[in-house]
């Protein structure tokens, strides 16, 4: 069975280096892109097991990532590592997170064309062997894990309450972070935005 953490074979190759530095940190891999550009830019998202990741672990991770990835020298170019949590309308990449989830609405996107389409929005059902179970308005329809290329929770009030409430309770919501650690951010008179 496939996953959709990685796609291209680069992603693939990249996901093998840096999964195990992940896991051996305590944390998951959620999902990792190479995003092209004029630096490109490695996007890799992670969480705890149990949910949730605060920026000084992503800056852990992120420091780990680079020393083996320093060790590896995969990217024959310069570029840019991102690392960050899923955030609240999060990626949906593994089986699992479509039973996790469940009773969330969400985007899914398949390969090929089913019944006319390839894009599909509703609430997930769960799964049933290898199949994610999606509430439509026709009623609940049946998707092969497999099938699927791309798949997100949609930014939805309940969504948020309950993830403030679990972060909340995990002691991870925004009041407890350190604001230190981030930059500042300066608005000059055109409104624009630049960091300081």
């Amino acid at each position: 069975m496939s996953d959709m953490i990685a796609k291209t074979s680069m992603d693939k190759r990249l996901a093998e280096i840096v999964t195990p530095v992940i896991e051996d940190m305590g944390f998951e891999l959620v999902r990792l892109r190479l995003m092209s550009g004029e630096t490109p830019t490695l996007q890799i998202m992670a969480e705890r097991p149990d949910g949730g990741i605060d920026v000084d672990q992503c800056a852990e991770i992120s420091n780990g990532v680079s020393a083996v990835l320093d060790v590896e020298d995969p990217l024959l170019d310069a570029y840019t590592l991102e690392v960050s949590s899923p955030g609240i309308d999060r990626p949906l990449t593994r089986l699992q997170d479509f039973d996790t989830y469940e009773g969330y609405e969400a985007k899914l996107e398949t390969q090929e064309m089913i019944d006319g389409r390839k894009r599909f929005r509703g609430v997930l059902a769960g799964i049933e062997g290898n199949e994610v179970l999606l509430n439509v308005q026709e009623g609940t329809i049946g998707l092969a894990f497999d099938w699927l290329t791309d798949a997100k929770l949609v930014m939805t009030d309940e969504l948020v309450r309950e993830m403030l409430k679990a972060r909340k309770a995990a002691g991870t919501a925004p009041a407890n972070l350190d604001e230190t650690k981030f930059d500042e951010i300066a608005t000059d008179e055109s409104g624009a935005q630049e960091e300081k």
